[in-house]
């Protein structure tokens, strides 16, 4: 039976669709000799379907469930960088796996990854509304009109207005306020902006949580492998 191309790839460990995507919009992926399209059908039985001019090889597949304290200054990124440290230089595992949830590289804080392209599709596309929790470090305490602006919605510099958002006081420091934000979706460097247009810069960012993933007592730097109890949990939505 013939599928999306993206579709085949993620199922084969090469990341979520989105990212699937990406490979076949760079035209790493050829069916049948032919370089494929966004959009492209195959039937992985019956089509020879290849990557970077190798094979694409389907084997029985074991996930891979990692919780990740990203530390402030490390790049998102699978793969070894010459010039600065990423995510992967932290796991020494030698399996493909890729990242779900994305963090800029001066935040901090918890990262999924997997090997499992079914469950990143589902914590990250818009329609599964999956909460992300951050702990929000802000240069001033923040008056009522900016928590409501927040809580609302900000139109950002692109145009586009960001979605409702849960926004509390976690406590007061002496370089500002901490704040708790639960969003349900994550445009880049959203929070990060969104402060600078209410004039409420912001100092740190930590993700918290993921869905029903927790950061808890994860030091930076540090990663583990998920229960099954975290297992089924992440996908019970």
């Amino acid at each position: 039976m013939k599928e999306r191309l993206q579709k085949i790839l993620s199922r084969a460990g090469y990341g979520s669709r989105r990212v699937c995507e990406k490979i076949i919009s760079s035209n790493r992926i050829k069916v049948n000799g032919e370089i494929a399209e966004l959009g492209s059908k195959a039937d992985e039985a019956e089509d020879d379907i290849s990557i970077d001019g190798h094979h694409l090889l389907f084997k029985p597949l074991k996930h891979i469930y990692i919780a990740f304290n990203k530390p402030d200054g490390i790049l998102s990124e699978i793969y070894s960088s010459p010039r600065e440290k990423t995510v992967r230089d932290y796991i020494p595992l030698p399996d493909y796996i890729f990242i779900v949830g994305r963090l800029d590289k001066d935040s901090e804080g918890l990262i999924l990854l997997t090997n499992d392209g079914d469950l990143a599709n589902q914590l990250t596309h818009p329609r599964y509304e999956h909460e992300k929790e951050y702990q929000v470090l802000v240069q001033r305490e923040p008056d009522e009109k900016q928590l409501s602006a927040l809580r609302k919605g900000i139109v950002l510099q692109s145009g586009q207005k960001t979605a409702p958002a849960k926004i509390s006081i976690y406590k007061k420091s002496n370089a500002g306020a901490w704040l708790k934000v639960i969003l349900h979706e994550g445009r880049k460097r959203q929070i990060r902006e969104m402060g600078a247009i209410i004039g409420l810069p912001v100092l740190r960012i930590i993700r918290t949580r993921i869905g029903q993933l927790k950061l808890n007592d994860l030091k930076p730097g540090m990663w583990r492998k998920l229960s099954e109890e975290e297992i089924v949990n992440i996908k019970s939505r």
